[in-house]
């Protein structure tokens, strides 16, 4: 059996260890495998909790949009590690709810192994109340990667101070001829937004529904079926109401 992680391995430097060791081993890896020249749109959901390990190979040409959605109420994890070849393109969402005293995370460790593939990472957390939200986001460019175009921005709204929100954005960059770029930001709500639909006749809870929704609206640019993209519109706009 696999040894249980400790915080000495980067990965799992903000998990919650007590929690990790009731749910040791994890179940076998999820493989999504899309073939080259083909597309695919995958959404993995996660809302009871559980580490969920995603392993992702993109053939050469291969394009996927995947969108990761976790609100679980108890501690959640999804680790996702993709391998792309020549020309793939990598299109991620990834949209994180917490509230309670729970840990949610998502760890994304997106490899560029041969020339011209590109990757979009796009990460959203709202955390309320005692909630704590981790991302860990590695971009690693093999040394033959040439002309990699990669991108990674995180972001996470802290509702209540009580919150936690710790977001880690990594490059590992071994070619030199390549497009990269990563940022990361936590703050709380605008208050001068806020004010402005307030004044509006706004009540305080929907303004702050509104502006929340507004936040993680772009995690789910990659998705193209629409009607799905309205369902998570819908799911996200509950969450926030709820929460609010």
């Amino acid at each position: 059996m696999t040894a249980l992680p400790t915080r000495k391995l980067e990965a799992w430097r903000y998990a919650d260890l007590k929690a990790v060791e009731a749910l040791w081993p994890p179940p076998p890896a999820r493989l999504i495998s899309v073939p080259a020249g083909a597309s695919d749109a995958q959404l993995l959901r996660v809302d009871a909790g559980g580490i969920h390990d995603v392993r992702v190979e993109l053939a050469p040409g291969a394009r996927l949009q995947l969108v990761v959605v976790i609100t679980s109420a108890s501690y959640a994890r999804v680790q996702i590690e993709a391998h792309l070849r020549a020309g793939a393109d990598l299109d991620l969402g990834g949209v994180l709810l917490g509230s309670g005293d729970t840990t949610i995370e998502l760890v994304t460790d997106v490899r560029h192994l041969e020339p011209e593939a590109t990757s979009r990472q796009r990460v959203r957390l709202v955390l309320d109340e005692q909630a704590t939200g981790n991302y860990l986001g590695r971009i690693a460019v093999a040394r033959d990667a040439q002309l990699t175009d990669a991108a990674q921005s995180a972001r996470a709204l802290v509702l209540k101070r009580t919150a936690t929100a710790n977001l880690k954005p990594e490059l590992e960059i071994f070619a030199d001829d390549v497009k990269c770029a990563h940022g990361c930001t936590v703050g709380e709500l605008d208050k001068a937004a806020l004010f402005y639909l307030q004044s509006r006749g706004v009540p305080p809870a929907e303004a702050e529904s509104l502006l929340a929704q507004a936040f993680v609206a772009d995690a789910l640019d990659g998705i193209a079926d629409m009607a799905l993209r309205e369902q998570l519109d819908a799911e996200t706009r509950g969450w926030l109401e709820r929460r609010t």
